[in-house]
């Protein structure tokens, strides 16, 4: 048996009319479950008073608990906002040169929270249980709590601390409805995150880059709808 024998009944399942109903205007949906911010990072390279030093930034990834709270104001169109506990990245430099070259490594971490705020369609009718959408909004990341690392205090770096960003956001994703309230969501975004990122160097001066975090975000959980 091969795969598209088995994709096939699948396909057909989700988009087969069932009893449970979608969405109608005026429905209020929940959703939880896992979500991780992978960041896409691009970056100039290390501005100082000593001029441009090279190398570039690096974010790592985190996951936390994600939450979606929407509101349908017609069958087919709704406003989301996205919330999650907050995020903790490892930010640190790398691709410096020469006699530089020993301050590549991390520089400690931050925190950060990015609410989003989207206008969501949900193309087929209300009778499906398969519920694809797609969807556009605002991003706000309020980066916080940051903490430079021993490791890197050690080399002289102090004072880390990352700006906060608006950006535009897009995302696809799709609900699966169990019954008349319960579903399985999945979700793709895309944010548009840029941040000023600066940290004090022992007999440099204040250190800055301009970091495109630019993530994509997935999440996967369960929904409720009341």
């Amino acid at each position: 048996m091969n795969k598209y024998t088995l994709i096939a009944p699948l396909l057909a399942l989700a988009m087969t009319p069932t009893f449970a109903h979608a969405y109608e205007a005026g429905d209020i949906i929940v959703r939880a479950g896992a979500i991780t911010v992978d960041p896409n990072e691009d970056s100039s390279g290390v501005k100082s008073p000593l001029g441009n030093l090279g190398g570039s930034a690096t974010v790592e990834s985190d996951t936390q608990l994600g939450l979606n709270f929407a509101y349908m104001m017609t069958d087919h169109l709704g406003i989301e906002l996205l919330a999650a506990t907050p995020f903790t990245h490892d930010v640190g430099v790398h691709g410096l040169q020469g006699g530089l070259a020993g301050l590549n490594g991390g520089l400690g971490d931050v925190k950060q929270l990015p609410p989003t705020l989207s206008l969501v369609y949900y193309p087929l009718d209300k009778n499906y249980a398969f519920q694809p959408y797609v969807g556009v909004g605002i991003n706000y990341t309020a980066f916080y709590d940051a903490n430079t690392s021993s490791s890197a205090e050690a080399k002289g770096f102090s004072n880390l601390d990352l700006s906060d960003s608006w950006g535009a956001a897009a995302q696809i994703g799709a609900d699966y409805m169990i019954d008349d309230h319960w579903m399985i969501n999945g979700q793709v975004r895309y944010i548009d995150i840029d941040t000023n990122a600066h940290v004090d160097l022992a007999g440099v001066g204040k250190l800055k880059l301009d970091v495109d975090v630019d993530p994509w975000v997935y999440m996967v959980g369960l929904g409720y709808k009341f």
